[in-house]
């Protein structure tokens, strides 16, 4: 592994984690108040391109880190949904 792909690595860490606490959050409280789903989904999509930028570039930082933001978002986004959901009942 290259010197610029380890810093590929360390870098994106931080962004990939940065929305974890929100999740363990929602997890915590079982509740999806104070949540926005829409940014979620839309960071999500945005990932899920540069996902695609990474294969198109071959670097394999960005192509791990955003998978694992995606699948981060797309738990939120699950989370809020079911929660919301409950709390209507």
């Amino acid at each position: 592994m290259e010197g610029h792909e380890i810093i590929g690595f360390v870098a994106g860490f931080g962004t990939t984690f940065a929305a974890a606490p929100d999740l363990l959050a929602i997890l915590k409280r079982r509740s999806s108040k104070g949540m926005n789903p829409t940014m979620a989904g839309i960071m999500g999509t945005f990932q899920i391109v540069w996902v695609y930028y990474g294969v198109l570039i071959d670097s394999m930082p960005v192509v791990v880190w955003n998978i694992i933001a995606v699948m981060i978002n797309s738990l939120m986004v699950s989370a809020f949904f079911y929660f919301a959901r409950t709390e209507k009942n």
